[in-house]
């Protein structure tokens, strides 16, 4: 028996709080308080909670996270990466990653 199927309320918990930890980091990131780098980081690492998602939600989340750190090779916005427009792909990255978790 799996991990996973001995213990799914354990997992469930971790999982939200893991979504928990990611929508705070992004507040922060938002405010200047963190570097886009070290938000990646950590979004990449929270496999408890990618692991309970459609497999979907872990490609997109990668591909949201590889253009907001070559956005920070950018000073201004540019045509190809507007680090407004990620921040929001991310917080709905977010909200509906939240739907899919149980309650």
């Amino acid at each position: 028996m799996s991990d996973k199927a001995a213990n799914p309320t354990s997992d469930t918990e971790t999982a939200l709080q893991q979504w928990l930890e990611v929508s705070r980091q992004l507040h922060m990131l938002r405010s200047g308080q963190i570097r886009d780098a070290d938000f990646g980081a950590l979004a990449r690492t929270r496999q408890t909670l990618l692991g309970m998602l459609p497999s979907r939600y872990a490609t997109v989340l990668s591909d949201l996270l590889d253009r907001l750190e070559s956005s920070a090779l950018f000073t201004e916005e540019s045509c190809s990466f507007s680090r407004k427009d990620l921040l929001e792909s991310l917080q709905m990255w977010l909200d509906k990653a939240r739907q899919q978790l149980p309650a």
